[in-house]
């Protein structure tokens, strides 16, 4: 699995990176709230653990922020402070469990594990929706068995799409999930975009792929071919 590790101290995150690393996870690592948030949108990890006294965009504010962009991303909390408070008011964001710091890595470990069992499953590696079939760990793209060649960009709003396709994707969720959260991305960039994704779908015949709900946002069509 990818866990991603939050947390200030340069020390502690390679005492977690290691412990985890032998447990035989990927691991990843961020210095505070706004890298974190970064890294989650564009690595998808598995599993966060994070601290919830980091300077400026603190833990709690970057599960809100999670949460808020529909990322479930399963989340457990580090903290310094024995605060029932800090604990309670994490839970309700949306928390899978805490450990106070110190901690034992084992302990860790086991509580990474526990999570990792109980939590939903991901998106399948293969998104299939009508016609449409998404495999984006191997940058493939078919509609009714055609090859379609898709950006790196275009294949992951895609896929973004694809892994929701019972929902409405505001527009602005829609470019944090692809560029990053605070990116300068514009709408009328991001319309380039969805106006290549259609034409290249279209052409593979597949014309209802991207759906705009006025007012609302996007989501994707049934993909007829």
């Amino acid at each position: 699995m990818k866990i991603l590790i939050v947390d200030d101290d340069p020390r502690l995150r390679e005492v977690v990176r290691v412990a985890l690393g032998r447990a035989g996870h990927e691991t990843l690592t961020a210095a505070d709230g706004q890298q974190a948030l970064d890294r989650a949108a564009r690595e998808r990890p598995d599993l966060i653990v994070l601290d919830i006294g980091l300077p400026e965009l603190d833990g709690l504010e970057v599960c809100r922020r999670l949460r808020g962009r529909d990322d479930e991303v399963p989340v457990l909390f580090l903290t310094a402070r024995d605060d029932e408070v800090d604990r309670i008011v994490g839970l309700e964001l949306g928390a899978d469990d805490y450990v106070t710091k110190p901690f034992s890595p084992r302990e860790l470990v086991a509580r990474v594990a526990a999570i990792l069992k109980r939590a939903r499953p991901r998106a399948p590696k293969t998104l299939i929706h009508g016609a449409l079939e998404l495999d984006p760990e191997r940058h493939g793209c078919t509609v009714a068995g055609r090859p379609v060649a898709l950006t790196a960009t275009e294949m992951a709003i895609l896929t973004r799409l694809a892994s929701r396709p019972d929902r409405v994707q505001p527009r602005p969720a829609l470019v944090d999930a692809v560029f990053g959260p605070g990116s300068p991305v514009s709408d009328r960039t991001l319309d380039s975009h969805l106006r290549n994704i259609r034409a290249k779908l279209a052409a593979a015949g597949c014309a209802d792929a991207v759906e705009t709900v006025h007012g609302v946002g996007l989501r994707l069509g049934p993909c007829t071919a």
